[in-house]
């Protein structure tokens, strides 16, 4: 899988599941602040990359995370 599919299926998860505006949706968007993702959609996520990534997110890994340039950084690293 390229980067530029993990890129679109986040995107495509972030506005479809957690109702999130398009516009906000940028590589340097912070995940809390920006897109308001909060611990009950990140169970969400969890779920979600699961079944379209094939991999389960340990939270411990994704202690440094801020932004969504690098959750890809991380889906990436993980399916890579």
């Amino acid at each position: 899988m390229t980067r530029e599919e993990i890129e679109e299926k986040v995107r495509a998860f972030l506005i479809d599941d957690l109702e999130i505006d398009e516009e906000k949706i940028t590589d340097e968007a912070k995940l809390k602040e920006d897109l308001g993702i909060d611990s009950l959609d990140f169970v969400d996520i969890v779920v979600i990359v699961e079944k379209n990534f094939g991999f389960k997110i340990k939270p411990e890994e994704m202690t440094g995370v801020t932004t969504l340039h690098q959750f890809c950084d991380y889906i990436e690293s993980k399916i890579g």
